[in-house]
């Protein structure tokens, strides 16, 4: 029988991620971890330096009128 659910947990040190994986070794519930970052460090990266950009004002703001030309359509 499969159960259609997906349980993500996201524990906040070691302590907890090693009684999480002794709860589900109890109940015999098959599991994995991964040490992958969710979002490319890369990309995490480029959003930190626009949100940056914002606050400090180097932005380009186009009014809706001039959304195509600035488009190029």
């Amino acid at each position: 029988m499969k159960v259609p659910q997906v349980v993500i947990a996201h524990p906040s040190s070691a302590h907890q991620a090693d009684a999480l994986k002794a709860f589900l070794k109890a109940l015999k519930i098959k599991f994995e971890f991964s040490d992958e970052e969710t979002y490319n460090p890369e990309f995490v990266a480029k959003i930190l330096e626009s949100k940056e950009q914002v606050k400090t004002g180097k932005v380009t703001r186009v009014k809706k009128e001039n959304l195509k030309e600035f488009l190029g359509l």
